[in-house]
């Protein structure tokens, strides 16, 4: 079953016009409309004839992506999206603004087997994995919607990044996932360096990453410098511990030459305290790129986003401040993530586990996307 228009090849596509009687050339026109105007709705392609669009409105009835939900925080700066599927589950996408930068962070899957436990999403478990086309359908209707949500004019009028890190595991969904990832470089002509992969650390799709020809951005989710503390955070740990975990990230640097992005979401009196941040610094210091001896990581300090029904804290600025120095200390390049979204449900799964709840600010369905 064709779950959304994105799915298709070209070949697909010059048969579902040769279906409708129509001439081949329809075929090109379709796939500018998919890609280059990233406009994922038939009946909005206005140069197709009216009796095509109205057959392929009615032929992919009940698939792809319908947004549901919007919220609006940061004064306009963060938008988070909550899109059905068919079935009725729900994915989450988050559209981060910036001057000069426009950041997509999508879903690779409808909840996430991973368990990690300070995740909203973890909360929902694993219900299916997105096909190539959803995933690419999420950039697309964010695409279209982005003009009319800028804050301003310094505010891009199209994407510029896009980043595999809302709900799911990407590497737990490959093949979708890199299917994905090429459709965006080749078809909606993201560069390769615009494009971000993240995981939990999931060691074979770290492997696979090293030896794809697209050489994507790799973000690793780590929360924990040590086996005992990762353990209780990221239960994958205990199938590939952060010994082989940054054997993995080794051979990918090696393979690549590119440098690694270390998530690390800090929690209050969990893994917030100086020796979690010097031994954070010892694991990554030797990580080198070949040839240039430069880092080869660099940790992404994460302030905790508070989650309904998660008993998690965010730490105070001092201990950020005291754990980012002594990570620095050990010569890694270390940066504090801005906190978005707090003032609505940002962080990963929470639109979802909150939609309905009263007291959030939700915006009406833009005309054209209801």
């Amino acid at each position: 079953m064709t779950r959304s228009l994105y799915d298709l090849d070209p070949g697909q596509l010059e048969a579902l016009v040769a279906e409708s009687g129509e001439p081949p050339y329809r075929a090109r026109q379709l796939s500018h409309w998919l890609n280059d105007r990233r406009q994922p709705d038939p009946g909005a392609m206005t140069n197709l004839p009216r009796s095509l669009r109205a057959r392929l409105t009615e032929r992919f009835a009940g698939t792809g992506l319908t947004l549901d939900q919007h919220q609006a925080g940061d004064d306009g700066w963060t938008h988070k999206f909550l899109f059905r599927l068919p079935g009725g589950d729900a994915i989450e996408s988050v559209l981060m603004l910036y001057p000069g930068r426009a950041t997509v962070c999508i879903s690779s899957q409808a909840g996430c087997a991973m368990g990690c436990t300070f995740c909203a999403t973890g909360q929902f478990g694993f219900t299916r994995h997105l096909s190539a086309g959803e995933i690419v359908e999420q950039v697309a209707r964010v695409s279209t919607l982005l003009p009319e949500l800028r804050p301003g004019p310094e505010a891009p009028d199209h994407l510029t990044n896009v980043v595999f890190m809302g709900m799911g595991e990407p590497f737990a969904n490959q093949d979708a996932t890199w299917g994905a990832a090429y459709r965006l470089h080749q078809g909606f002509g993201l560069s390769a360096r615009a494009i971000t992969i993240s995981t939990v650390g999931l060691v074979p799709g770290i492997r696979r990453a090293a030896a794809e020809p697209l050489p994507v951005n790799l973000a690793v989710s780590i929360h924990a410098a040590s086996d005992e503390v990762r353990d209780r955070l990221v239960p994958v740990n205990r199938t590939w511990p952060i010994a082989e975990l940054l054997e993995a990230v080794r051979d990918y640097v090696a393979a690549t030459r590119r440098r690694v992005s270390f998530e690390y979401a800090l929690m209050a009196g969990v893994n917030d305290d100086l020796d979690q941040a010097a031994k954070l610094g010892r694991l990554l210091a030797p990580l080198r790129v070949p040839a240039s001896g430069g880092h080869a990581a660099h940790v992404n300090l994460i302030p905790y986003n508070p989650t309904p029904g998660i008993a998690f804290a965010p730490p105070s600025k001092a201990a950020v401040r005291r754990f980012r120095d002594a990570v620095a200390a050990s010569g890694v390049p270390v940066s504090v993530r801005d906190n978005r979204g707090v003032g609505i449900d940002a962080a990963c799964g929470q639109l979802r586990t909150a939609a309905g709840r009263p007291g959030r600010r939700a915006l009406p369905l833009a005309e054209g996307h209801r």
